[in-house]
């Protein structure tokens, strides 16, 4: 009683509540006497002597007869009649053993006959179920079952044949590497005859989290397979994750891909058929800014039934219930958009129309459970054989995924919709989750490109370093970011949310490390090889600073003087060798007194002039009059300049009240917004913790469920000081849900960009919360933001159905009017929300007014009731950069703001004196960039909205000449020297 008493209290109905709503919705009562029902559908089902059927269901058992056509007796049973082309009115009787109880007339109209491409998958969840090492073999054991059941069915009919794809490709890599010659050799027969197909992701990736060059590159694997085994990577799948970034067209492309389905997993939380969704026909044609498209297959349902469509149809059950449901499914599907009727899942359904599906050809993934991380199994291909005998239409086929698309494509390619732009990610916001180690893997997208770049200019390959710490950074973007039940902390199955956590967040760690490990390897190589090109010089020592992005700057080094190389205390100078010109800097040492774990000597900050962008600038140190200044303590009105702005700091409300841009004459901050420029805001929600996909079941509508918003207070000024270099205030505060934030802000001499620092103590809490950081200028909307692989805008084109209420970018945003062009960049938090704070919850209502200049940065959040970490503490850094410029282009100057974050200089020490400056590459195109320097080539990237022409200039090579297409990625061969 107990047990019956919770089912039916709590969750979603069931399977037999789902299904018995689509037997409801695709049938017509035509009969009803003394509490007795009969109902008819006419279904899409043919026979192979050229009938129809019609299907008739009785609340009790009857004989049903179409006068004159076919009769049955039972509850539920199946009538033939010829096949019509045109409407066929006919009569229909039930009787009992008195005669007839009812009779009604019914008209038999024509139906489609269906081409049905079952493809039987594993959805990979890298966790989530179990933790991830359990998760990886039983993968790998199911890819053992998958042969056994190709041999098993392969004198099979064709069709019913038992086919598998793998979803993720990283389990058959592994597989085979770790499996014997002959089941290798086995494997990749089935994969050339089309049995097994591989697909073109390794796992399922939160692709926002991806850089452009980690996106490529975790697509590598797709030629090491043609050429080791000799099957092709045709296709893709995009499973759970309900979204990806436009760049993701352009890698799939360049891996070879043509076509990606995808399954979007809605789980209650989104709702696209409000915002376009409801008009994004399938399948389509997926377009690029650079002209490049896949053709798309997305499941259509719109409450996380995506990846269990032919799992809810029976067909994985048995070939009863598949008989029953799936005709029904297929009638749905030709009558109106989404198949399911609002409320069938237990929460609110969509409440937008959506057209028919129009073609006679369906792509219907299944599983061999309702489960993630399910295994193979016979029975569809079981149901397809019997199917196939009964019936001559709908006609099923086990099939791989490609083998849908390539039906389609040669069937109604040039009548498919074209959708262009991202199709940005509704669970982009589970990012935030992870606040910490986000931050960590986002640093080290940033310091492999140069890393990359450094090893290259030495003459190292380190292809294959990279390539790995690319790898751990793209497993932490792999979309499982917890277990089923994250807050639990069991050993085993979905409530091991504390292993799988551990193991997931030391993965972003261990990635940063690598990264700043080859990044530190690379600058002693470039050292190393520039030293033994220079002759001796009359200097202490020498720095080459090296400016790793595609623009030529003046911006600040930061580099360590070891004592073992020049004593601490000696009075040093720096000097700039092309100009002799001395340059003011700011030391501080490290004491082995205070620090005695570390190494001695003085971190030396300085501001170097216009560096060549993939160049270097050679500073000497040389004997000094007198140690570098100390550093000048300024007064606590909250104020500090360089040549370029002006900043205060309201020290009473706890945000910057003014950036004043000198040159413009114009002040930055909008002073009238509803909160100050970098205010901590933290928001507090009324729902409760630790319900799995709580979210499903709550809709918010208005700020109800904004149970509490605070602000940071109690501002005090820590430090404000002057050195050689620039000027800098450090402000620490208090707030909800945190013991302290400290907030660092920092103008360099000669850098026109303000740098904005916020070091959050975080305080650990199941309760849903939210941390924004507030930056509102005085601006109008945002024009233009960096995507991966693409430039975004209120003008740039969107794939229906995308995400609205936020923005996940890769590092900055733009506005731009008539007379300033003003640009915010971010390091490590890239969720931003554009004018207003929206509810965390559908459909995602404002609970600000609209401000167009304002720029919410959603630092982080515990929103999320599974999958990501229900909680998460600790000091956390955000970083963020601020810039303005008369007349600029807003995509150039955004890159410039997010240039001193992502592409710091670098000081290389160097013990001879090469040449005073090289530059090792450039560009004359200024809207595009070298994102590194590999062994494979010149990597460039293009921002621009329409195909460039573009001149590549190497020392000791030919100029290039390169034709870009819009937002479109090239390689120049021939780095090496």
């Amino acid at each position: 009683m107990t047990s019956r008493l919770l089912q039916r209290s709590l969750g979603s109905p069931d399977y037999d509540g789902i299904r018995q709503a689509l037997r409801d919705d695709t049938s017509t009562p035509v009969i009803s006497v003394r509490g007795l029902e009969v109902r008819v559908a006419v279904l899409p089902l043919f026979t192979h002597d050229g009938r129809q059927a019609v299907r008739v269901s009785s609340t009790e058992p009857l004989t049903h007869v179409l006068v004159g056509v076919d009769s049955a007796s039972g509850s539920d049973v199946t009538l033939l009649v010829p096949e019509v082309d045109e409407p066929r009115v006919l009569t229909l009787e039930c009787r009992d053993d008195a005669g007839v109880v009812g009779s009604a007339r019914i008209t038999v109209t024509p139906q489609r006959k269906w081409h049905v491409f079952v493809v039987h998958h594993s959805h990979l969840d890298i966790g989530y179920t179990d933790p991830q090492g359990t998760v990886l073999r039983h993968h790998l054991d199911y890819l053992d079952a998958a042969l056994r059941l190709a041999e098993e069915t392969a004198s099979w009919p064709d069709d019913a044949k038992f086919r598998w794809t793998v979803e993720s490709s990283m389990p058959a890599l592994r597989w085979l590497d770790n499996r014997p010659k002959e089941m290798v050799d086995s494997f990749a027969a089935l994969a050339r005859a089309g049995s097994i197909e591989v697909t073109a992701l390794p796992f399922q990736l939160h692709t926002e989290a991806c850089s452009t060059e980690e996106l490529r590159r975790q697509l590598r694997f797709t030629t090491q397979l043609e050429q080791r085994y000799g099957f092709a990577t045709r296709s893709a799948m995009h499973t759970d994750v309900p979204g990806a970034v436009v760049g993701l067209v352009d890698a799939l492309s360049a891996a070879g891909v043509r076509y990606l389905a995808a399954a979007h997993n809605w789980a209650g939380r989104s709702v696209p058929y409000l915002h376009g969704g409801d008009k994004l026909t399938r399948p389509f044609r997926w377009r690029a800014p650079s002209g490049n498209e896949i053709l798309v297959w997305f499941t259509d349902t719109p409450h996380g039934m995506a990846y269990m469509e032919g799992n809810t149809v029976g067909l994985t059950d048995s070939y009863e219930l598949a008989d029953d449901l799936l005709p029904r499914y297929l009638s749905a599907l030709a009558t109106r958009g989404y198949p399911y009727g609002p409320g069938t899942f237990g929460w609110q359904g969509p409440d937008a129309p959506k057209e028919p599906y129009e073609l006679d050809v369906l792509h219907l993934r299944v599983q061999g459970a309702h489960a993630d991380n399910a295994g193979p199994s016979i029975v569809p291909a079981t149901i397809a054989r019997r199917w196939n005998e009964q019936w001559a239409y709908p006609r099923l086929r086990s099939a791989v995924n490609s083998d849908f698309f390539e039906h389609v494509e040669e069937r109604y390619h040039d009548r498919l919709a074209v959708h262009e732009g991202d199709w940005t990610d509704w669970w982009a916001d589970g990012l935030g989750s992870g606040a910490r180690p986000l931050g960590y893997v986002r640093r080290a997208q940033s310091a492999l490109r140069v890393a990359e770049t450094l090893h290259t200019l030495a003459g190292v390959d380190a292809t294959e370093q990279v390539d790995a710490a690319y790898d751990k950074v793209a497993l932490f973007n792999e979309h499982t970011w917890g277990a089923a039940n994250p807050w639990e902390d069991a050993e085993e199955a979905g409530d091991s949310g504390g292993l799988q956590w551990t193991r997931k967040s030391s993965g972003a760690y261990a990635a940063q490390d690598d990264a700043a490990d080859l990044l530190h390897a690379g600058i002693r190589r470039f050292a190393a090889a520039l030293s033994e090109s220079g002759v001796e010089g009359g200097a202490l020592a020498s720095f080459a600073v090296f400016n790793p992005g595609t623009r030529a700057r003046t911006d600040v080094v930061r580099a360590f003087l070891p004592r073992d190389v020049v004593g601490v205390d000696v009075p040093i100078a720096l000097v700039d060798a092309r100009t002799g010109a001395t340059l003011p800097h700011h030391e501080e040492f490290v004491d082995p007194d205070d620090w005695p774990t570390r190494p001695i000597g003085r971190h030396i900050h300085a501001v170097v002039p216009d560096i060549s962008g993939y160049g270097y600038v050679r500073v000497d140190v040389v004997p000094g009059e007198s140690q570098a200044p100390e550093p000048v303590e300024l007064d606590l009105s909250g104020v500090i300049e360089n040549e370029f702005y002006r900043v205060a700091y309201d020290v009473r409300e706890g945000y910057v009240a003014s950036i004043f841009d000198k040159r413009a004459g114009r002040e930055l901050v909008n002073g009238d917004a509803a909160a100050g420029f970098g205010q901590y805001v933290y928001d507090r929600y009324a729902t409760a913790p630790h319900f799995n996909h709580l979210s499903g079941h709550v809709g918010a509508h208005d700020r109800t469920l904004l149970g509490d918003r605070a602000i940071g207070t109690h501002a005090t000024i820590k430090e404000a000081r002057r050195t050689a270099v620039g000027e800098k205030l450090v402000v620490e505060l208090r707030g909800k849900g945190v013991d302290w934030i400290r907030t660092t802000i920092e103008l360099h001499y000669g850098v026109p960009r303000l740098d904005l620092t916020y070091q959050l103590a975080k305080q650990g809490t199941p309760a849903k919360e939210a941390v924004f950081l507030a930056f509102p200028f005085a601006a109008g909307p945002a024009t233009a933001w960096e995507l991966t692989g693409g430039v975004g805008g209120p003008d740039v084109p969107r794939v229906p159905g995308s995400a609205e209420y936020m923005l996940p970018i890769r590092h900055w945003v733009a506005f731009e009017d008539p007379e300033l062009t003003v640009a915010w960049a971010t390091l490590e938090a890239p969720l931003v929300q554009l004018g207003t704070i929206h509810m965390p919850y559908a459909p995602f209502p404002p609970t600000l007014d609209q401000e167009d200049g304002t720029v919410y940065s959603w630092a982080l959040n515990n929103i999320w009731d599974t999958n990501f970490p229900a909680q998460q503490q600790g000091e956390t850094t955000f970083r963020y950069a601020v810039t303005s410029q008369a007349g600029a282009v807003g995509r150039r100057l955004g890159t410039e703001a997010a240039s001193g974050l992502t592409e710091p200089f670098v000081g290389a020490l160097i013990t001879d004196s090469p040449a005073s400056e090289e530059t090792y590459v450039r560009v004359d195109h200024p809207d595009v960039l070298v994102t590194s320097l590999g062994w494979d080539g010149v990597r460039l990237q293009s921002l621009a909205a329409e195909p460039v022409e573009v001149r590549v200039s190497r020392p000791g090579h030919e100029t290039a000449e390169v034709t870009l297409p819009a937002c479109g990625v090239a390689v120049v061969r021939g780095t090496r020297q």
